[in-house]
C-alpha cells in the first residue's frame, strides 16, 4: 500500500439525521500482470479510503479464451499476475466465476474459486502471484478489496492464506442514484 500523504488532513464526521450519504465512486482502468485489466474504484482523486478499505477492485466478466496473458508462453490464457509482495495490508477476494491459482511466501497453494471467500494477510511482508489454472473455466469475474491493517499490528501480524468455502449464495441490488 503507498500513501504519500505524511501528514493527512483530519475530517471528522457528523453524521446526518437524513441517513448515510450516497456517493457514486467512477472507477479507473488499471493493468494488472500483462494484461489483466480492472475498474479500480479505490483509492481515486477524490477519496483515498473509505474506512479501512484502501483499494477495490472489480474485474471481468472477461472471456478468457479472446485473451492472452503471457509472459513469453504463447498459447497461455487467463490471468497471469507474477510474484509481487504486499506489506501492512490484508486483501479479501471473491470470484463469482473462473478459478484462479494462488501461491505465496510462506508455503500457501490454493484454488480460488466461486462462493469463497479468500483473505491473504500480508502482515510484516509476503509475495503472491495469481494466475488462471489451463483447464480453468472459460470465463473469469471476481472482485478484490483491500484492507489497511491497524497501525498497532500492520507490521507484527504474521503473514497468511485462508479460504472460506461453502458460503451462502445471496442476491444483492444495486443501489440507485438520487
Amino acid at each position: 500500500m503507498s500513501d504519500l500523504e505524511k501528514d493527512p488532513a483530519e475530517v471528522v464526521c457528523s453524521g446526518s439525521e437524513q441517513g448515510p450519504v450516497f456517493e457514486l465512486l467512477e472507477p479507473r482502468e488499471v493493468v494488472l500482470g500483462r494484461s489483466t485489466k480492472v475498474r479500480r474504484l479505490l483509492p481515486n482523486k477524490d477519496r483515498r479510503m473509505v474506512g479501512a478499505w484502501c483499494f477495490v477492485d472489480h474485474y471481468g466478466p472477461d472471456d478468457l479464451t479472446q485473451r492472452v496473458d503471457s509472459y513469453d508462453a504463447p498459447g497461455e490464457r487467463g490471468m497471469l499476475v507474477p510474484p509481487h509482495p504486499h506489506t501492512s495490508l490484508q486483501t479479501v477476494s471473491w470470484l463469482f466465476e473462473g478459478e484462479i491459482e494462488h501461491r505465496d511466501s510462506v508455503g500457501s497453494h490454493a484454488f480460488v474459486r466461486p462462493g469463497e471467500l479468500n483473505i491473504m494477510t500480508a502482515g510484516n511482508g509476503i509475495a503472491h502471484s495469481e494466475v488462471s489454472t489451463p483447464d480453468a473455466p472459460p470465463r473469469l469475474h471476481g472482485a478484490q478489496l483491500w484492507v489497511a491493517l491497524p497501525d498497532s499490528v500492520r507490521t507484527t501480524t504474521p503473514p497468511a492464506f485462508n479460504a472460506y468455502a461453502d458460503l451462502r449464495n445471496s442476491t444483492w441490488t444495486a443501489p440507485t442514484s438520487r
